[in-house]
């Protein structure tokens, strides 16, 4: 596959996310490490590197409202936050230089990448196809909600999307296997970052 046809997509590698954030996923700071060599030695294959970001304004009922509890399928505890440390890009991968850098869900949900926008206002989908995108490799946290709802839209987009097993991690081993399970059957291809080129 040529490079000029092919972007990467770094799913909400945040602290937020990580161990020791509002929403941390055991084995974030891994992939966050994982993630930033990868882009190293890769980089040349990719004709476009993008990161999302949760960046949450007022995201309505995607925050538990107190006194109720998160039920952590449709409510979460409050993480990610505009303009907070935790909502930064996690140091790890803060100078990978990427091309495009998506925030979303300021005012919803915002699980998927392809919901958010650039500084330009421009959603995930016009800059890829802007640039000729056909195929997509999606990193990030976590792989049983963002990486796959932002993969599971790539295809709905036409595109061909590889998710890389070991630069992502899942919020329970349960919701993983659900979620590999419901690539799987959207046509996403499962692979280590070894076997990518």
């Amino acid at each position: 596959m040529s490079a000029n046809t092919r972007a990467l997509l770094v799913v909400d590698v945040q602290p937020t996310f990580c161990e020791g954030g509002a929403l941390g996923v055991e084995g974030g700071n891994a992939v966050a490490e994982g993630v930033a060599d990868y882009v190293s030695n890769q980089r040349g294959n990719y004709a476009l590197v993008a990161t999302t970001q949760d960046w949450h304004i007022d995201p309505g009922e995607h925050f538990a409202k107190a006194p109720a509890e998160p039920d952590f399928v449709n409510t979460w505890p409050v993480h990610g936050v505009a303009d907070t440390a935790e909502a930064q890009l996690h140091p790890a991968i803060a100078d990978i230089n990427a091309d495009v850098t998506i925030k979303k869900g300021q005012y919803d949900h915002g699980y998927s990448g392809f919901d958010g926008t650039n500084d330009a206002g421009e959603k995930l989908a016009d800059v890829l196809k802007n640039a000729g995108i056909t195929d997509v490799d999606v990193v990030g946290i976590a792989e049983s909600h963002c990486v796959r709802a932002t993969a599971l839209d790539a295809r709905n987009l036409g595109l061909n999307v590889r998710v890389f097993e070991d630069l992502t991690v899942p919020v329970t081993p349960d919701q993983g296997e659900t979620a590999r399970q419901e690539m799987a059957d959207a046509g996403v291809q499962a692979l280590k970052s070894s076997e990518a080129f």
